[in-house]
């Protein structure tokens, strides 16, 4: 009966492309419906990678694949107790890439597998049967994100693991002798090491006549690549809003915006994340005529330990005719001392955004004491130019502006700063857009390419003490 039913799901499985992500996903495998470790002359199949004994001759016991597409011999390893080798025949799938978290052969091209939707890993190899979620996910992001290869069971269990309630990660959890359970669900920490904690921080902008469908959608494949933990966004607009929710990567957070609130405003501020936060909430400042605010996160992680994340789009500079002064820097220094009066009391904080700061006009950013800006931290001899209208050509027909906009600034008593680096530096491949640019009292058309965002992003990692 098990058999039967894992064959109808291994069924239902494989014609799905991109299974929604926030659906708890369990694959169930019986032990009774392996070949036994004495099999001498198995084979695999090329569609579902399920391991048949010599007597299945005609079609996959699984998926019921005819035998002819197997491309894939296993041979048991010599004294191994239910252990097998894999191995590919070099012209047995030519133009085939298989997927590292299925194993589904796809044809050459693919971006995305056909079968889970992982992202194409920049190797191809079969998995080994020792490799547990944590070391997969070392090798490769996507590794592990929706299940793994079915292989023999070893006649050696890990222990059982008790999975807190919230928990994300993918955790293997041992029910019997006789199925194995996978499950992707909930809200935790990062599955791949629970002490690293990766935060990003990105001024989406938002003017919506430029590419704004590519746009977001090369900022979620940012997302895809580098699978922040938090995510602090500006310049939202309801628009970008509803593209955000249509993403791939969206049901694998939970938001801090509603539907029902997006119509307040044109655009906002939005905090993103997998790790459980107990409270999403947002407190105005008192002196701004932009309707700036300060958004929290008070997140409470499995280890116990408590950490606060914000995020702001402080008073913008607008400066422009008669005068040209106007710049907002009083507000803005306010704004900014207000948000760390707001965070003092937590032992761990950290502040990410637009800050719009100019330190000729603004001056030092006002940092109390324990408190340090992550960029001049770990990255003191560059400049962290997130504005940059000479190295984004997206924006060479502006005037020239060259500004640290966007900062990360903490105060850590139970975590360090392993390191910050700025993303989305790269066009988008094959994409452009025409600009008119005055030059000497004539109209020039530029052609000019674009790129995620007029900012760059900002990623933080941070490891628990």
């Amino acid at each position: 009966m098990t058999s039967l039913l894992t064959r109808a799901l291994i069924r239902y499985l494989l014609p799905l492309k991109n299974p929604p992500r926030s659906r708890t996903t369990v694959y169930m495998s019986s032990s009774s419906s392996l070949p036994s470790s004495s099999s001498s002359s198995s084979w695999s199949c090329s569609r579902c990678t399920f391991l048949n004994p010599s007597s299945q001759k005609v079609s996959c016991q699984m998926c019921l694949s005819p035998t002819s597409t197997a491309t894939a011999t296993a041979t048991s390893t010599a004294g191994g107790r239910g252990g097998s080798t894999f191995s590919v025949g070099a012209s047995a799938s030519p133009g085939r890439w298989p997927c590292t978290a299925c194993t589904y052969l796809n044809p050459n091209g693919r971006a995305f597998c056909d079968v889970c939707g992982t992202r194409a890993a920049p190797f191809s190899r079969f998995l080994g049967d020792c490799l547990d979620p944590d070391e997969l996910s070392a090798a490769d992001s996507s590794i592990g994100s929706v299940f793994l290869p079915l292989q023999r069971c070893g006649s050696k269990r890990p222990a059982p693991v008790e999975a807190a309630a919230d928990a994300r990660p993918l955790e293997k959890l041992a029910r019997s002798d006789k199925e194995e359970h996978l499950v992707l669900s909930g809200n935790g920490d990062p599955s791949s090491n629970p002490h690293v904690l990766k935060i990003m921080s990105y001024n989406v902008w938002f003017r919506e006549d430029l590419e704004v469908h590519r746009r977001m959608e090369a900022l979620g494949n940012l997302i895809l690549v580098h699978v922040p933990d938090f995510i602090c966004f500006q310049e939202v607009t309801p628009n970008i809003y509803d593209i955000f929710r249509s993403s791939k990567w969206w049901k694998s957070y939970r938001c801090s915006v509603s539907q029902d609130m997006i119509a307040e405003r044109p655009y906002f501020c939005m905090q993103m994340s997998k790790l459980p936060v107990e409270t999403f909430k947002c407190k105005p400042f008192a002196n701004s005529i932009m309707g700036r605010e300060l958004c929290l996160a008070d997140i409470k992680l499995n280890s116990g330990k408590r950490l606060v994340i914000a995020t702001s789009h402080l008073e913008s500079p607008c400066p422009a005719p008669p005068k040209w002064d106007q710049m907002y820097s009083v507000e803005r220094v306010a704004q900014a001392k207000e948000s760390l009066i707001i965070l003092k009391d937590s032992n761990n904080a950290i502040f990410a955004g637009d800050m719009n700061w100019d330190d000729k006009l603004d001056g030092a950013f006002p940092l109390p004491d324990g408190w340090f800006d992550a960029w001049m931290v770990k990255k003191p001899a560059e400049n962290g130019w997130t504005y940059d209208t000479k190295s984004n050509k997206m924006l060479s027909g502006n005037r020239t502006l060259q500004k640290r906009l966007d900062r990360f600034v903490c105060s850590l008593k139970d975590f360090r700063i392993d390191g910050i680096e700025m993303i989305g530096t790269e066009a988008i491949p094959g994409l452009s857009y025409d600009k008119e640019k005055k030059v000497r009292n004539q109209k020039v058309k530029m052609e000019l390419p674009v790129l995620p965002s007029d900012h760059y992003g900002l990623l933080l990692t941070v490891t628990s003490l």
